[in-house]
């Protein structure tokens, strides 16, 4: 099947969904300017054990390796801006067909294009937890201060705060995991869009969808486990696939 097949039948399960869903991963915000974490050459496991930097024990006793890890991307990730693929995700919810975005990303980039029902599986950078009193704070104006003096962020008690987003060791949110599996379940369509599927439980998630029967279309760079029996697979850069996918989408007749 050529590139122009692919996407035209993209299009037409798009358009004849029911109740399509959207799984996002870092790629998506990769044109955005945002790093993803395994593309060969330039993912960020690959210059830093995520152990050792990103997980939750790490953050226990060094918390500034973390934050030293973190602070180039912060500047990054606070001012990034939504990019074709995010907001056609937000043209397929306008038009009625996309139900849900499932994402592993935490840098809001979906929310700022105009979807409007997010599950953030891997938490958010909008706020931050004291790891001594557990006060949960607007977290901007702390990332601000931090890309300012590169000083680990504190709380009012003396604390270290923490920012809202799920670290290695650390359990996902229950209520957004078992709100997006619903999704999952619910769906006759399921959309991975700049996701590899390897981090579990996400990459889990469309297989939930598969055995209720729903059709899978995957946009990523690099190959899934899910290819072989996904409906349609897009290698291709999801800012210009979705985009494309979505435009056609707007001439066809949904069936309702």
């Amino acid at each position: 099947m050529t590139l122009v097949q692919q996407i035209e039948k993209a299009a037409d399960l798009v358009a004849r969904a029911r109740y399509a869903v959207a799984l996002t991963g870092a790629g998506i915000s990769t044109p955005s300017g945002i790093p993803d974490f395994r593309s060969p050459g330039s993912g960020l496991w690959e210059k830093f054990n995520p152990m050792v930097v990103a997980s939750i024990f790490a953050f226990r006793l060094q918390p500034q390796a973390f934050y030293n890890w973190l602070h180039p991307l912060a500047e990054l990730m606070l001012n990034a801006q939504p990019n074709p693929a995010h907001r056609a995700l937000a043209d397929l919810e306008n038009m009625g067909l996309l139900k849900a975005v499932i994402t592993q990303n935490v840098d809001d980039l979906h929310q700022k294009a105009g979807s409007t029902k997010v599950y953030e599986l891997h938490g958010h950078l909008r706020e931050a937890t004291c790891m001594r009193c557990h006060k949960i704070v607007p977290a901007r104006s702390l990332i601000e201060k931090f890309i300012a003096d590169a000083q680990v962020p504190q709380c009012q008690c003396g604390g270290v705060m923490k920012p809202n987003v799920v670290l290695f060791g650390e359990q996902l949110p229950m209520d957004v995991l078992m709100a997006a599996q619903r999704e999952a379940e619910a769906c006759d369509l399921m959309l991975v869009a700049g996701s590899y599927l390897e981090v579990a439980p996400a990459s889990g998630i469309p297989l939930l969808a598969t055995r209720r029967g729903a059709r899978v279309i995957i946009v990523n760079y690099q190959p899934t486990y899910l290819d072989s029996s996904a409906d349609v697979v897009i290698h291709e850069d999801v800012a210009i696939m979705l985009p494309k996918i979505v435009e056609l989408v707007g001439k066809k007749e949904p069936l309702r």
